[in-house]
């Protein structure tokens, strides 16, 4: 009986023991599986943050895309309607203003057109042309070329035009032209006094035109100085038949009738020397018929 209790009580004391030597063990493997689950747990959280981010990252970019996608159609639907526009609106046309014009007038000279000069020899004494009228009648053709409509940038309404001219002018149908003596040898010529000669010229002219009130159908004009080439008839002592100048003038157009174009003008031509005493410097007074083109 007392073999057993003492039987007995070493094996509760063996158990005991037992459970004393398992009991740090479990919780040691306890405590290994909890900070396994936490690092576990924490790598889970980690992946899922980084799937965050980059569904974040995938967002903005179809976000982008989107919106890059709405303002190219928007730029296309803009042009599209844009070349609709266009397609239905007439075509514009560019005002006409450039204009091909006929002049005439009248003209009166400085000095009266003579010639006191001898030309020829003895045998063909050809002498100066007598003094014919100061006043003449000219007739001819000009051009505006119209280069802008601002005064390059200085004056708004303004154009800037170059005038291109040529005129025929003419003093007398005839005067005498002083031949005396015998008849001439080379040019047979009448040797008698009162051989008749036309009084005449041709003026060249290249021109600056101030033209104000564009748009208007009256439009005023000026020219602040222009290049004259004058050539007369009959040539002066010295044979000489050219001569150069300026030319200053204004005057006025109207706007008729769908680019018929009519016009006054007065100039006054200066020539800085004359011609072995023949003057070429004058007033002109006139009148144009243009057409817009």
């Amino acid at each position: 009986m007392t073999f057993n209790k003492t039987k007995l009580a070493l094996s509760i004391a063996a158990a005991s023991l037992s459970l004393v030597m398992i009991a740090p063990q479990a919780q040691a493997a306890a405590s290994n599986d909890a900070a396994a689950q936490a690092d576990a747990l924490q790598t889970q959280m980690q992946q899922m943050a980084d799937q965050m981010k980059a569904m974040q990252a995938e967002l903005d970019r179809v976000k982008a895309s989107s919106a890059a996608a709405a303002n190219t159609t928007g730029k296309v639907q803009e042009l599209d309607q844009w070349m609709a526009s266009v397609k239905h609106t007439p075509e514009s046309t560019s005002p006409k203003e450039h204009i091909v014009r006929i002049r005439g007038g009248w003209g009166y000279a400085d000095n009266p057109r003579g010639n006191p000069n001898t030309l020829g020899t003895a045998a063909d004494p050809l002498v100066g042309l007598s003094a014919t009228s100061q006043s003449m009648y000219y007739y001819g053709a000009a051009f505006d070329y119209n280069v802008n409509n601002d005064l390059f940038g200085l004056w708004d309404g303004t154009s800037f035009q170059v005038e291109f001219g040529l005129e025929y002018g003419q003093f007398a149908n005839s005067h005498s032209s002083g031949v005396t003596g015998s008849p001439a040898v080379s040019t047979g010529l009448a040797g008698t006094n009162g051989s008749v000669v036309a009084v005449n010229q041709i003026r060249i002219n290249a021109s600056p035109k101030i033209k104000f009130m564009e748009g208007s159908k009256l439009r005023p004009w000026l020219i602040p100085a222009g290049l004259d080439i004058t050539v007369i008839s009959p040539p002066t002592g010295s044979i000489t038949v050219l001569n150069t100048g300026m030319n200053f003038g204004g005057g006025v157009d109207y706007d008729l009738w769908k680019g018929i174009i009519v016009g006054l003008d007065g100039r006054y031509h200066y020539s800085t020397s004359n011609l072995n005493g023949v003057n070429t410097d004058g007033f002109t007074l006139g009148g144009s018929v243009g057409f817009k083109f």
